[in-house]
C-alpha cells in the first residue's frame, strides 16, 4: 500500500507550491496577485482554470512557462518536458508564410521528415493546407487562430497551455477546433492546462475544473468531470449538473 501511494505521488507531469506574485502599483503599494496556489497536474490530464476577469489566471500560466518569475513558492517540471504555450492574442510572425510560422517553432524541437510530416497532417486537419503559403495578413481571425493551435501541436508537447484559446470565435469554429484539439490530444496523450471564460469549455473538455478567487487569486474550488471524454454534451445530465455547480459557484 505504501509503494503504490508513492508511485501514484510521483505521475506528476507539473507541480505548483504555494506560488505567490504581487505587482507594484503607480502608488508604490504591492498588489498581490496570486496567493498560495498548489496544485498537480498528470500526464495525459486535462485541468481547466475559471475565474473572474482579471484575478491572475495569465499571471499564473505567464509564471508557469517561466516568463515572469514568482515571487514565493516552486514550480517543479518532472523530466525535461515540452511545453506549448497558445496566449491569448495570436503571435503569429508577419514576414512568414502559414507553412513558415510552424517550420520555424518546430526547428528547436524535430527536423526533416518528422517536422514535415506533422506539418502536412496538421494542416490538412485543421483546413489550412491550400493557404499554407499564405501570410497572416491574408488570413481571417478564425484561421489565425486554427494557425496558433496546430503551431502549439506541431512540436509535440508533453504540456500545452492555452489561454482563452476559443476566445471571439464563431459557435461552429468554436467546436470545430475543440474537436480537432480532442482528436490530436486522443492519439499523442499530452497533457492540457487551460484558462476559459466560459464553464461550458470547462465542463466538456476538461478532467478538473478548479475555480478561482478574485485577487488575491486562490484555488477556491475543484470540481472533478468523471464522464468519459467522448459522452460528454450539455445533453448529459452529469455534464448539465456540473455545469450549474460551476455557475453558480462564480455568478
Amino acid at each position: 500500500m505504501m509503494n503504490s501511494k508513492v508511485i501514484k505521488e510521483e505521475q506528476f507531469l507539473l507541480e505548483l507550491k504555494n506560488i505567490e506574485k504581487s505587482y507594484s502599483s503607480t502608488h508604490r503599494e504591492s498588489i498581490k496577485v496570486l496567493e498560495g496556489i498548489s496544485f498537480k497536474l498528470n500526464p495525459e490530464e486535462i485541468i481547466a482554470l475559471v475565474g473572474p476577469s482579471g484575478c491572475g489566471k495569465t499571471t499564473l500560466f505567464n509564471t508557469i512557462a517561466g516568463l515572469l518569475p514568482a515571487d514565493e513558492g516552486q514550480i517543479n517540471i518532472k523530466g525535461d518536458k515540452r511545453i506549448s504555450y497558445i496566449f491569448q492574442e495570436t503571435r503569429l510572425l508577419p514576414w512568414m508564410t502559414v507553412e513558415g510560422n510552424i517550420s520555424f517553432v518546430q526547428e528547436n524541437f524535430l527536423t526533416g521528415d518528422e517536422a514535415r510530416n506533422i506539418r502536412e497532417k496538421l494542416l490538412h486537419s485543421s483546413g489550412l493546407y491550400e493557404m499554407k503559403h499564405s501570410f497572416p495578413a491574408q488570413l481571417s481571425g478564425g484561421m489565425k487562430q486554427r494557425l496558433e493551435i496546430i503551431r502549439a501541436l506541431s512540436i509535440k508537447p508533453d504540456l500545452l497551455l492555452m489561454d482563452e484559446p476559443f476566445k471571439s470565435l464563431d459557435i461552429k469554429l468554436k467546436y470545430q477546433l475543440q474537436k480537432m484539439l480532442i482528436e490530436e490530444y486522443n492519439k499523442e496523450q499530452f497533457s492540457i492546462l487551460f484558462i476559459t471564460h466560459d464553464p461550458e469549455d470547462a465542463v466538456l473538455l476538461a478532467d478538473k475544473v478548479f475555480i478561482l478567487s478574485d485577487k488575491p487569486s486562490r484555488i477556491d474550488r475543484v470540481i472533478d468531470i468523471k464522464v468519459s471524454r467522448k459522452d460528454r454534451s450539455l445533453g448529459n445530465t452529469d455534464i448539465y449538473n456540473k455545469l450549474q455547480e460551476i455557475l453558480e459557484i462564480i455568478l
